[in-house]
């Protein structure tokens, strides 16, 4: 007797296509991979075949948003989630739980019709292979919107402390021993906003291109010289993209530049210097540049951002920490690698991927950075040494080791006029300190430390 055919393994569900679909196996990827939104995007565009890429732009941008939503606000949704589920789904139903946080967070918080986001979450249930729970995502969502009572799934959540739910314990912990309480609920506040969008103009000394290129973008000019706009759009479609008259940057991360002073003509090195932001700035002001950066890929990046720009500068791929130039620059640019906790307003992703062990590991290795910064500087020459984190330990405590440790360098005092007058930033030793909850009228900034050095 013939032996009996093998049995195939049932075909792995897929899920269908579609905004929510992506923005699932993005929640995935930072929150059960560890991997960057940022990176888990990339790799979704580049993937062949991408289902992502499929999507139309209005949906990819649709599909970021809610994972955006899910990382900014999962305190919140999580603690809805445990409101209404008797007893967690544990590994198993690790993805039927991302359901219902993307769900939680179009329901709540993006005001998506509720027929659409249930409709969907069911739908999602079972091409995923968890048929069986399809009914109680069905009922823990449709109980949730008659709890709301207008229909938009929002039970109790004004009175729930976002600012505190939302902030992992290690980051509260140490900005309130940082910043205080009444300032760290402030820059917690501040993460659950959406950010504006901030250019730097190229500068023309013709002609106040600032206040030109405001009017075109429909924007304002702060008092730091950065254009905002209060909604986004198609970077690639916006006015004066193709002929590089301006680049994405955050306002905060337009100022340490500045505290170079006059750089035409000089020779200065940008240490560390993906994505290239603070490069186009330095090649804009006239400067004789040597972009150095360790990852290749970021580096290939920057160099096609700066040639869209128009600026051809010489980079060079290696480790800031141990790379030496033929002579001493003139001035030097190092923004470190560090946390990214002040960049949260952008990138909610990072409170859930760093931990108090990031800060320590990374100020070991800014102190090799500032190290290695101050023996390639000329005497009399001025090293700006800048993180966007809102940790006291990658910023002020750094420069006070550095102070201690190396004898040639000293600090040079940042005055409010240099940074657009915004004195709140300039701390006791006149160092640069910015918070999410500055000008928060006007839409805030990122977490930024800057100081300025001197070598004797």
């Amino acid at each position: 007797m013939s032996p009996a055919p093998r049995q195939k393994k049932p075909a792995k569900p897929t899920p269908p296509p579609g905004a929510r679909a992506m923005a699932l196996d993005l929640i995935a990827a930072v929150l059960h991979k560890g991997q960057m939104l940022d990176a888990a995007l990339s790799a979704a565009e580049r993937e062949k075949d991408s289902r992502f890429m499929a999507l139309e732009p209005r949906d990819r941008a649709f599909a970021r948003l809610i994972t955006a939503t899910v990382l900014r606000r999962l305190g919140q949704i999580d603690a809805i989630i445990a409101t209404y589920l008797k007893r967690p789904l544990g590994k198993k139903g690790a993805r039927v739980h991302d359901i219902l946080r993307l769900s939680i967070a179009q329901l709540v918080f993006l005001d998506t019709p509720p027929h659409a986001a249930v409709d969907t979450a069911v739908d999602l249930t079972r091409s995923l292979g968890h048929a069986p729970l399809a009914g109680l995502v069905n009922a823990v969502l449709r109980k949730l919107i008659r709890d709301g009572k207008t229909g938009g799934g929002k039970p109790e959540i004004e009175k729930s402390d976002a600012p505190r739910l939302n902030t992992p314990d290690w980051l509260w912990d140490s900005w309130t021993r940082a910043y205080g309480e009444e300032t760290t609920r402030a820059m917690a506040a501040a993460h659950l906003a959406d950010p504006p969008l901030d250019f730097t103009i190229r500068p023309d000394p013709a002609v106040d291109n600032s206040a030109l290129w405001a009017e075109k973008l429909g924007g304002v000019v702060l008092a730091t010289g950065s254009v905002r706009l209060t909604s986004g759009g198609q970077i690639r479609e916006m006015a004066g993209y193709s002929e590089g008259a301006w680049w994405v940057q955050d306002a905060a991360s337009a100022l340490p530049v500045r505290l170079l002073g006059d750089v035409q003509g000089k020779r200065v090195a940008d240490l560390c210097a993906a994505p290239g932001g603070k490069t186009a700035q330095l090649a804009a002001s006239g400067a004789r540049i040597t972009a150095v950066e360790r990852s290749k890929k970021r580096l290939e990046r920057m160099e096609e951002n700066l040639s869209r720009l128009g600026f051809n500068i010489e980079t060079v791929c290696a480790d800031a920490a141990t790379w030496r130039p033929d002579t001493p620059f003139d001035a030097i640019l190092l923004d470190a690698p560090c946390t990214a906790t002040g960049s949260l307003r952008r990138h909610p992703d990072v409170a859930r991927l760093k931990s108090a062990d990031d800060v320590t590991r990374l100020a070991a290795e800014q102190d090799r950075l500032i190290a290695n910064a101050a023996e390639m500087l000329s005497p009399g020459g001025t090293l700006v040494y800048c993180t966007c984190s809102l940790q006291k330990e990658e910023g002020e405590e750094r420069i006070a080791h550095a102070l201690k440790t190396i004898g040639s360098l000293e600090r040079s005092p940042i005055r409010a006029e240099e940074i657009g007058g915004l004195t709140e930033a300039i701390t006791e030793k006149g160092e640069m300190r910015t918070l999410p909850c500055h000008l928060a009228d006007l839409g805030g900034l990122d977490g930024f430390f800057a100081a300025r050095l001197i070598k004797k």
